[in-house]
């Protein structure tokens, strides 16, 4: 009889040990990765050759990021967002312009060669991003949902479109970001200033790489603070050590702007004009903007002979009085906006779906996906309504800026990553925080008493 029990629990003995071992993240998170970076790879040289040919302006090579990256190249500091050499900028930040510009040096000035290492090292920040999306989601949702998540991202189809084919920050933000989120889930347990000191400090590299983020950093601050006060702790002080870790990561990049441009410039200066372009009478998608001076020759005549400053500032009172004398236009392209960031629609006419043929299944896809988030999110507030706060504060404080002036999916990548771990809770649920570390420890721990001694 012990013969015969003992036989028949072998097999499950070994097959959970296997899925055991395959689930820890010393063995998944290398496969996924590795899984993730061999796709976009792939994907890569197909879209290298696109970013390279040769035309008058070198476009595709990241535009306003390739022109300034360019002015880098050929010694003339950060400068020149657009094809002509005009003067210093701040309409982007600068960390992806430097690495562009580094990869310049090496492989060329518009290459081939180029075009695919900015693509790999691109596919590369994006399949990294796997892992704290895995230990972001495993933090709040469970062992499940963070495999899941992990595998959903290295297969995510924004994910590999915008890091294989895109020379952008798109890939190196969602990174920087994701890391971000995940750190502050557990920044609470960091009794040291140095953790809150490095958690500031990485916050304030992603925001050199992409200030969009700027708008989270009050609530996840104040989530970690929120717990260290529960537990009794200096809260105060510690989130007062992240924010200035933050200023004085951003400081010297301010001070330049100050320096080279005149006129305060914390992250960068590009505001309204987007909100120019995207109001002035413009209900179009092209990308840029019809009334954008990439793509308008008195625009960009005119940024040339008034110089980034005082362009900007006269931007900066069109579009007020805009508002002003067109309220209704304005909150209604406001909501179209709002529709397309979440589901890609902007319009059904025959001639706009010539020129966008892909908005139609985007149509299905994207809608599909915010369908799936607030699921997600209906469970999660059911389940465990303070771990979903941060999500919830992200997708709906970090659109603002895009409501106001382009939507489209690119303007989401930085968050993507967080609301793909809501389409996964939509999808498979979440397990109690406090449960999910072991199911398979449980079943191993029943097992060893059933099993007979030797």
């Amino acid at each position: 009889m012990t013969t015969v029990f003992a036989t028949r629990t072998k097999p499950s003995s070994w097959f959970s040990r296997l899925r055991e071992s395959f689930d820890s993240p010393v063995r998944l998170l290398p496969a996924v990765v590795f899984f993730a970076l061999a796709i976009r790879l792939i994907v890569a040289v197909f879209a290298a050759g696109d970013i390279a040919k040769p035309t008058f302006d070198h476009g595709d090579f990241g535009a306003e990021m390739g022109w300034v990256a360019r002015s880098l190249f050929f010694g003339h500091g950060f400068s020149a967002p657009f094809l002509p050499l005009t003067g210093p900028t701040a309409l982007v930040p600068p960390i992806y312009p430097y690495l562009m510009s580094g990869v310049f040096r090496v492989f060329g000035l518009y290459t081939l060669q180029a075009a695919y290492v900015l693509l790999a090292i691109n596919s590369l920040f994006s399949a990294l991003t796997c892992i704290p999306v895995y230990f972001s989601v495993r933090n709040v949702a469970g062992q499940r949902a963070a495999r899941w998540a992990a595998w959903g991202w290295a297969l995510y189809p924004f994910a590999i479109y915008f890091s294989a084919s895109q020379v952008w920050d798109y890939a190196l933000t969602s990174l920087l970001f994701a890391c971000c989120f995940w750190a502050a889930q557990v920044l609470h347990s960091a009794h040291r200033s140095i953790g809150w000191a490095a958690f500031g400090a990485l916050f304030g590299v992603t925001l050199l790489s992409n200030p969009s983020v700027l708008t989270s950093l009050p609530f996840l601050l104040l989530l970690a603070g929120w717990r260290v006060r529960r537990e009794g702790g200096p809260w105060i002080r510690r989130m007062a050590v992240a924010v200035l870790a933050t200023i004085v990561v951003v400081l010297p990049w301010s001070i330049r702007n100050q320096r080279v441009l005149h006129t305060a410039v914390p992250l960068r200066d590009g505001f309204w004009l987007e909100f120019y372009a995207g109001n002035h009478g413009d209900t179009s998608v092209t990308n840029p903007p019809a009334a954008h001076p990439a793509s308008n020759d008195y625009e960009m005549k005119k940024w040339v002979e008034m110089g980034e400053t005082a362009y900007l500032a006269e931007k900066h009172d069109l579009s007020v009085r805009f508002v002003r004398q067109h309220p209704r236009h304005f909150a209604a392209v406001t909501l179209r906006r709002t529709l397309r960031y979440w589901t890609s629609f902007w319009s059904f006419d025959r001639d706009y779906l010539k020129r966008e043929p892909f908005d139609i299944p985007n149509l299905f896809f994207c809608t599909g996906l915010t369908l799936l988030m607030l699921r997600g999110i209906r469970r999660w507030l059911r389940q465990d309504w303070r771990s979903v706060m941060p999500y919830l504060a992200l997708v709906v404080l970090f659109p603002i800026p895009y409501y106001l002036t382009h939507a489209s999916m690119d303007y989401r990548q930085p968050i993507e990553p967080q609301i793909l771990a809501l389409v996964i809770v939509g999808l498979v649920g979440m397990q109690p925080q406090e449960s999910y570390v072991d199911e398979d420890e449980d079943a191993f721990a029943v097992e060893a008493e059933l099993q007979p001694a030797n």
